[in-house]
């Protein structure tokens, strides 16, 4: 298999991208774009083995993520930045028609560029667990957190009360919310690409806020639920019946974007590429298909 990776200029800094498998005439490559803000790309090299089906995969990491540069200049974790290099990486990579699939943050990042930047070229998009709108996302955290234990939701209520998420007891109630709605902490049986650094926590820090249901960050106003409805590429919305990103996220989505299709998977957290690998990569690989 191919792998070709390298670095694309961008505002004076470098967006590190890989580029998975060779392109195939009639399958437009499938561009990926990761979560966070501030995770990387590692998670979706858990989807190398399926360029072997002559789809080439692109990834990349966002600026202040992964190999990428991480600036120092704190106004550049903004929403536009990220669009911005999306546009940047689509014209330097030549990908005039592409599939896009953006996970978390990545499938707001695509909402936000298929409603004001561009869908020139979008072959089909899919959404995997993606809010459209922050507000409903922090409301639906704090829905989440009342299934953990009174102590957790003590521990939780506190931090959030104080502004202090530095104490032990709120760092182990956050570590089995996650746990519960998102993915595992790494061990030493976790996929490798998952137990790699994603040097992401300044772009975390600044862009969302310090967790997922205290999003205090340049992204907070993130809304764009109203714009959907302008969207015309086929998209497809995904999202676990155990994700942070629930059902009544997902189906907002869903409802807003016309002709829109929607697929639940029945035993997934916020990662079905990692939960439920082999049924995720089937129903992705039937709608790129699809969409060609």
């Amino acid at each position: 298999m191919k792998i070709e990776e390298g670095y694309m200029p961008f505002k004076g800094y470098k967006t590190y991208y890989r580029i998975v498998g060779e392109k195939t005439p009639g399958k437009a490559p499938l561009l990926l774009i990761h979560g966070g803000p501030g995770s990387s790309h590692n998670y979706f090299e858990l989807l190398d083995d399926y360029a072997e089906t002559g789809r080439q995969l692109i990834m990349y990491d966002q600026i202040g993520c992964g190999k990428s540069s991480i600036p120092d200049d704190e106004s550049l974790y903004v929403k536009e930045t990220w669009a911005e290099e999306l546009i940047a990486l689509r014209k330097y990579l030549h990908l005039d028609e592409v599939h896009m699939l953006g996970q978390s943050w990545g499938g707001m990042l695509e909402m936000l560029y298929l409603t004001h930047y561009s869908q020139e070229g979008v072959k089909s998009v899919m959404i995997d667990g993606s809010p459209s709108s922050i507000k409903l996302w922090i409301q639906e955290q704090h829905r989440l957190l009342k299934y953990l234990s009174y102590e957790d939701r003590q521990a939780i209520a506190e931090a959030e009360r104080t502004g202090n998420f530095s104490g032990p007891k709120y760092a182990a109630a956050n570590d089995r919310y996650m746990e519960m709605y998102c993915w595992d902490d790494p061990d030493e049986n976790s996929p490798e690409p998952l137990r790699r650094p994603t040097n992401g926590k300044k772009a975390s820090l600044i862009a969302e806020g310090p967790n997922e249901f205290t999003e205090n960050g340049t992204i907070s106003d993130f809304d764009v639920t109203d714009d959907l409805k302008n969207i015309h590429v086929p998209v497809l919305v995904t999202n676990g019946t155990d994700d942070l990103c629930t059902p009544l996220i997902a189906k907002t989505v869903y409802d807003h974007i016309p002709g829109a299709k929607w697929h639940l998977f029945a035993n997934s957290r916020h990662l079905a590429l990692l939960d439920q690998h082999d049924e995720f990569i089937n129903v992705l690989d039937s709608w790129l298909n699809e969409n060609d």
